[in-house]
């Protein structure tokens, strides 16, 4: 039985009621900036996050024009213009309704699945599989390659691509191999029903790779795997690792 610890497990998709999820980073940044009660510059914010400045920068542009994040002049401290500050807009980043709706739809469909299943958990899978092969194809255009390519990470990397997309912010290494799901765009229906949705996400995985070229076989979800994040693995233990 998958059960959610405590303070374990992915953050709900963030947004605002006009516009779609934030998801990787950007939501990353936002919520950093969102812990200060001042307006801070983007040089700060970038060492705290660990990442380059230009980066932040463009980050908080996109957050602003949004309007969950406001930009302003720093007071003057002597010659040259200011630099530029940014704080967050208090109750703009909430999740997202349509987010919240899907939810709602996606907790019943897996209780009557859970009901009337005699396999709950391969028939989400299935259902995953499909849904993840139509995204790649959709996304990607049809079939790229005829043969896998099991030690190529690039397949790999165009499936954390569309989970991106989808709002899963996936925080990957370098080599694709194994990723941290910092949030879920099914976070409440995934904890009453893992056995359904966390399946469901799983074959939206395997159906990816599919249809990229990769190999599905060794993948792994667990879900509430860690503080903050699901976790992902794309190969065996011992699998290959090549960029």
């Amino acid at each position: 039985m998958i059960k959610r610890e405590p303070g374990y497990g992915p953050s709900p998709v963030r947004g605002t009621s006009g516009e779609g999820p934030i998801s990787g980073q950007r939501a990353a940044v936002l919520e950093r900036l969102e812990l200060h009660r001042e307006p801070v510059r983007i040089n700060d914010l970038a060492t705290e996050l660990g990442l380059h400045a230009n980066t932040v920068r463009q980050h908080l542009e996109a957050l602003a024009e949004r309007g969950v994040a406001v930009r302003e002049r720093a007071p003057s401290q002597g010659r040259g213009r200011p630099a530029w500050v940014f704080s967050a807009v208090p109750g703009a980043s909430e999740p997202d309704p349509r987010v919240r709706d899907y939810s709602g739809l996606a907790i019943a469909l897996s209780r009557h699945i859970v009901r009337t299943s005699d396999n709950p958990s391969e028939d989400a899978l299935e259902a995953g599989r499909t849904w993840g092969r139509e995204l790649a194809e959709n996304t990607f255009g049809e079939r790229q390659v005829k043969e896998r390519d099991a030690r190529g990470a690039e397949p790999r990397r165009k499936t954390l691509q569309l989970l991106d997309g989808l709002g899963f912010a996936p925080d990957a290494d370098t080599q694709a191999t194994t990723a941290a799901l910092r949030r879920c765009p099914l976070l409440d229906a995934a904890t009453r029903y893992p056995e359904v949705v966390c399946r469901v996400h799983l074959g939206i995985v395997r159906g990816a790779l599919e249809v990229l070229g990769g190999d599905p076989d060794p993948t792994e979800l667990i879900p509430f795997a860690e503080p903050g994040a699901c976790r992902l693995n794309l190969v065996a233990a011992s699998g290959p690792a090549e960029a």
